[in-house]
């Protein structure tokens, strides 16, 4: 779509005071990426195709390196994700210590599998390859929240708090 039929994304007042901040703590345009799509996703809820040319236009970029950005780094929703994300470690030490059996609970209990939304868009469940919690394994991100040490009833009580 050409970037003049991509005009549905703006940032909030408050969120265009935060992208003035952010451009200021940066060397140059470019090295402002990242942290002004996560400002957009956090208002967006996900990385669309009109917040990418959005990007690419305010910091006078290619469309083509924002959606680079955008399709490297697991940060970034490439699509609509629900009110919360859990993402189920399964690198090798967690994997050693049971996340397998988390994330099929998991499944079961929300009736998805992972990278699938719940019907009511309350969850979005994911896998990652690591979040750096090797010694607390198994575990579990909740939105921005870690959860560690694992047992099926504490996935049971993380998930019915989600799920109310």
């Amino acid at each position: 779509m050409p970037a003049a039929d991509m005009t549905s994304f703006a940032l909030s007042p408050e969120r265009e005071l935060e992208f003035e901040k952010i451009l200021s703590r940066y060397p140059n345009r470019q090295a402002a990426c990242i942290p002004v799509l996560h400002l957009c996703q956090e208002q967006h809820g996900w990385v669309s195709d009109e917040v990418i040319q959005w990007v690419a236009d305010r910091l006078g970029l290619s469309s083509a390196h924002v959606k680079g950005v955008v399709t490297f780094y697991t940060l970034f929703n490439q699509q609509p994700v629900g009110k919360h994300q859990v993402w189920v470690c399964r690198t090798l030490s967690c994997a050693l210590a049971g996340s397998d059996r988390i994330l099929h609970h998991c499944e079961k209990r929300l009736g998805i599998h992972a990278g699938e939304t719940t019907k009511d868009g309350k969850v979005t469940l994911r896998t990652a390859e690591c979040l750096a919690s090797c010694g607390t394994a198994p575990m579990m991100q909740v939105d921005k929240i870690y959860h560690e040490d694992l047992t099926i009833e504490q996935v049971d009580a993380i998930l019915d708090r989600l799920t109310r």
